[in-house]
């Protein structure tokens, strides 16, 4: 993808041994020598400006220029502030957040490295590589892809490519003197990334960034709410089709079926991308506890059903739960429906700019005390880019210990959830924070669904 250039003496790539052939010494896509030139001492390029670089992704930004540079500038002032001088960056969602890449890659290493100046790279499996300029706005030249003989290798990372390839493109002696900081809790940093990150630069000291840039998303801004209102649709299309689907007799994988092309059909104005959690379907006494998903189970009545599912659309979710109960539901149930719902009313009354989170836990937990019911777990999270496995961003979580205040722009799933022994109940809400209050992004009733 770039000019080739001569490696630099003495210093040869990681496993050089391995195919029967020198890496240094070889040429071919993805090789070393694709690092572009330069040389010790060489000027840094200028740093590229969103949609300038003539590739599909920068032509076809999903944001405006402004708005991606406005990203990255508040991503390098909160690295300054925790005294970092660059960042490795590893969560799908954080990528797509400062570049606009998206493919399913995500199952292989792949890392984008920020600088604390000068151009950011992508680094990702060669085939991978060569269609990030798709999606991606970065130039050409700063997506670098790794040799397909380092894939699934027993003693060999294609991070010990990576880190030398960093040393080839001049980056790593200009961030040797601060701390570089890489996503420790990241679902897609593995202790072997670490290790070969650790023994390939043995000039940087690798420290937790502590979900920097998931912080920055926390705040969306009018269009990243508005991509997220045209999700809503496609969750609204999707619990639709889920309650369409729930009747006694159906089996959990047909109405599972009607939910997943419901929420890739989207509408005839959106269409849906994929979810970052499949559809979940407590059923019966099952309902009892979240996230359990489906068998060929039919249906019966007299039983509840939890359908928790999301629409996406450009990768930003928006969740949603409901409980349905096929036929007349016992008496705790319609009791702890009914608790929910005024609980999560005042909830949803009581969030606005500068109210603390734990305010909320407290509004809610002072509910259910009236009646004599507890909720151990969060009550909600914040919401935004998802990818496999979580459509959670990891942040801000809804309870008593959370230390944040609630600002304009927060958008959050908040879940009411309450799991007794041999009953369960769920209704959730996805809003965002506005400047007086919150905006529910769909408008299902919040009460038990009867059929």
């Amino acid at each position: 993808m770039t000019q080739p250039r001569a490696p630099h003496p003495g210093l040869h790539p990681p496993g050089a041994t391995t195919s029967g052939a020198d890496p240094a010494t070889t040429s071919g896509p993805g090789d070393i020598h694709s690092m572009r030139p330069g040389g010790f001492g060489a000027e840094r390029r200028p740093e590229p400006r969103p949609g300038d670089a003539g590739t599909p992704g920068a032509g076809g930004l999903l944001f405006s220029a402004e708005e991606y540079e406005q990203r990255l500038a508040a991503v390098r002032r909160r690295m300054r502030d925790q005294g970092l001088s660059g960042l490795i960056v590893t969560d799908p969602a954080n990528m797509f957040y400062l570049t606009g890449y998206n493919a399913w890659s995500f199952y292989t290493p792949q890392l984008l490295y920020v600088p604390a100046s000068g151009p950011m790279t992508l680094f990702a499996r060669e085939m991978d590589a060569h269609g990030a300029q798709r999606t991606c706005w970065l130039p050409e030249e700063d997506i670098v892809g790794y040799p397909e003989r380092y894939v699934h290798r027993p003693h060999i990372h294609p991070f010990d490519w990576v880190a030398f390839a960093l040393r080839q493109r001049w980056e790593v002696a200009p961030a040797a003197h601060g701390c570089i900081g890489v996503e420790m809790d990241s679902h897609y940093y593995s202790p072997r990334a670490h290790r070969a990150l650790v023994h390939g630069i043995p000039e940087w000291t690798l420290v937790d960034s502590f979900e920097l840039v998931n912080w920055i998303r926390a705040i969306k801004s009018p269009a990243e709410i508005a991509i997220m209102r045209q999700a809503a649709q496609v969750t609204t299309a999707a619990m639709n089709a889920a309650l369409n689907a729930v009747e006694p007799g159906a089996r959990q994988n047909d109405v599972a079926a009607a939910i997943a092309h419901a929420q890739a059909a989207g509408t005839a104005e959106v269409w849906g991308d994929f979810p970052a959690i499949v559809p979940m379907l407590p059923t019966g006494e099952g309902a009892d506890t979240p996230h359990l998903t489906w068998t060929d189970r039919r249906l019966r009545s007299g039983e509840p059903v939890v359908i928790e599912l999301a629409g996406a659309h450009h990768r930003y979710h928006v969740p949603l739960a409901r409980t349905v109960m096929l036929g007349e539901p016992p008496a705790q149930l319609q009791h702890t429906a009914d608790v929910v719902a005024e609980a999560l009313n005042e909830v949803l009354e009581t969030m606005r700019p500068d109210v603390p989170v734990a305010e909320l836990a407290r509004v809610w937990n002072a509910v259910l005390s009236r009646y004599e019911m507890v909720k151990e777990s969060r009550l909600g999270y914040s919401i935004g880019i998802g990818y496999p496995p979580d459509w959670g961003e990891r942040t801000i979580s809804l309870r008593s210990e959370d230390e944040q205040v609630l600002a304009a722009g927060m958008t959050f799933h908040v879940i009411a959830g309450m799991w007794l022994d041999g009953i369960g109940y769920e209704v959730s809400e996805p809003v965002a924070v506005t400047a007086t209050g919150v905006e529910r992004f769909t408008d299902f009733p919040q009460n038990l669904i009867r059929k």
